[in-house]
């Protein structure tokens, strides 16, 4: 792959996931009233914002760190570093989404943890927190053995998919949920596609099409880092050869 289709195929993702998170900002902003730290609807709508922004976005972000060209050369700690933050701001992302989600359901009296949207979503954040707390004791920090990392290293990998995946699942079916519920008792129901409904299963397909665009791109052999002094066959160069 040529350098500049990569770039270009980078920036076309980056778009794809701000509009993922646009979209979600437009639905509760247009239909459900806006954005308030007060226990009301208006707490909940922060929970698909941030869900999106940190578990979706960002997550597949800092997945992505190391098949930037720019990754390849030089000492890795600095690109361990950024994918370690980018996780991390992720995650306090998605706790504040948890947090918002909670916050309403309690001063509702609503029951939590109730639906398969909340254990698929529950399940995802759990296993992050774990994910982090490994890369961050084996892989950043500089204890660990090279036969240790070695042994770690494609559990860490098959998870950090894993986890992306739940996530698209949860936000997939949390939409689904969300339309259900808001528009159950509403004059024209789920069934009749008003355009609320439209305009969140779009979002969902948006949601969905970035999730397989990113694992894609992270299982594609020509988008990974090279093992040290081989490049494999369709791999990206970080300098055109003369």
């Amino acid at each position: 792959m040529a350098v500049g289709s990569f770039y270009l195929s980078v920036l076309a993702l980056s778009a794809l996931g701000v509009m993922c998170i646009l979209f979600t900002v437009y639905w509760m902003q247009s239909w459900h009233g806006g954005f308030a730290w007060d226990g009301t609807i208006s707490t909940f709508n922060y929970h698909p914002v941030l869900m999106v922004t940190g578990m979706v976005v960002l997550y597949s972000a800092a997945s992505l760190v190391y098949r930037l060209p720019q990754s390849w050369v030089g000492p890795k700690l600095p690109w361990k570093i950024a994918h370690a933050s980018l996780h991390l701001t992720a995650f306090i992302l998605t706790v504040l989404g948890l947090v918002a989600v909670f916050k309403y359901h309690n001063n509702n009296k609503i029951t939590n943890l109730y639906s398969l949207h909340s254990w698929l979503g529950i399940t995802a954040v759990f296993l992050f927190a774990c994910q982090w707390f490994l890369g961050f004791s084996v892989f950043l920090l500089p204890w660990a053995s090279l036969w240790l990392r070695s042994l770690l290293k494609p559990v860490h990998v098959f998870f950090g998919t894993s986890i992306l995946s739940l996530a698209i699942a949860s936000v997939i079916s949390g939409i689904n949920e969300k339309l259900f519920f808001s528009l159950k008792n509403a004059t024209r129901p789920y069934s009749s596609l008003p355009g609320e409904a439209v305009f969140a299963n779009s979002t969902g397909l948006l949601v969905a099409i970035f999730g397989l665009l990113v694992l894609y791109i992270l299982q594609a052999s020509s988008w990974r880092r090279p093992e040290v002094g081989v490049m494999a066959e369709g791999q990206p160069l970080l300098h055109e050869r003369e």
